[in-house]
């Protein structure tokens, strides 16, 4: 399946209440399994996390919803295009911007 790298997609960052890291182990793997998850960080220590998604397939309040349990809080959102958020996963930005320091 191609996708476009303009393609827009969408970041929330969350803090949860009620998480703990067996929880968040567990609906980090179900929800990786989705097909419009791109990206999934749930941190059951810090109680908080980061999902990247396509709305089109998985719309946000789906999203909310298999995550009701953990008391999530949309802490930011924003939209990035495919590109980004492949441009970033590059390992050699974070070993750059170390350097740029």
């Amino acid at each position: 399946m191609a996708v476009e790298p303009n393609k827009t997609l969408t970041r929330l960052d969350l803090k949860f209440g009620n998480i703990d890291w067996e929880k968040a182990t567990v609906k980090q793997y179900e929800l990786e399994k989705e097909l419009g998850v791109w990206r999934i960080f749930l941190n059951g220590y810090a109680k908080n996390g980061f999902v990247v998604f396509d709305e089109e397939l998985m719309p946000k309040e789906k999203l909310l919803e298999a995550l009701n349990e953990l008391e999530p809080e949309i802490v930011e959102e924003k939209a990035l295009t495919v590109g980004e958020l492949i441009e970033s996963s590059y390992s050699w930005n974070n070993i750059l911007g170390r350097m740029e320091q």
